[in-house]
């Protein structure tokens, strides 16, 4: 089973609902979660805030924020997760922000990454990665890493029943 699936279940055991933020992962997390049959059951939807306006624009991340620091940062990460979460009327949100490659972002080297997670009663976790690999491998792991991190406030761990699709690493 994979982490979407785990994901997925946990949610609808416990009546409750998730919308996705993404930038860097391009959609990958809504694809993995929709991939899943019954997703609808608990997956409201998802907004791809790739280009750094849209993330103050439709997610409400602060702009003063975006113009200091740029999309690649912690807090950012957070706003995007509560933001969605408010956006389309979930229990919980996700968000990913980082830089995939080639090339530098925002004065951050290629790799680095930030997932979040905003739930119910003012949960909201952000976990920074620092990725190694091509473009296609930092997306992925990204994908991975924020389902993790929801499952892991769920209650529980995802990554061992994640091998097969993650190749094992």
């Amino acid at each position: 089973m994979t982490a979407a699936a785990r994901v997925l279940g946990r949610l609808v055991e416990r009546g409750e609902t998730l919308a996705v933020a993404e930038s860097l992962t391009g959609g990958l997390v809504a694809a993995d979660l929709t991939s899943v049959p019954g997703a609808s059951r608990s997956f409201r939807g998802s907004l791809t805030a790739y280009a750094t306006a849209l993330k103050g624009e439709i997610l409400g991340v602060d702009g003063s924020l975006l113009a200091e620091r740029g999309a690649v940062d912690p807090e950012v990460a957070r706003q995007m997760a509560a933001g969605v979460r408010r956006a389309l009327g979930a229990d919980w949100g996700i968000a990913t922000t980082g830089v995939a490659g080639p090339e530098p972002q925002d004065g951050q080297p290629v790799g680095t990454v930030y997932v979040a997670v905003a739930g119910p009663s003012g949960v909201e976790k952000v976990s920074a990665l620092r990725l190694n690999g091509s473009r296609a491998d930092i997306r992925r792991e990204s994908v991975r890493s924020v389902l993790e991190l929801l499952a892991s406030e769920l209650g529980g761990n995802v990554r061992a029943q994640d091998t097969e699709q993650t190749g094992g690493n």
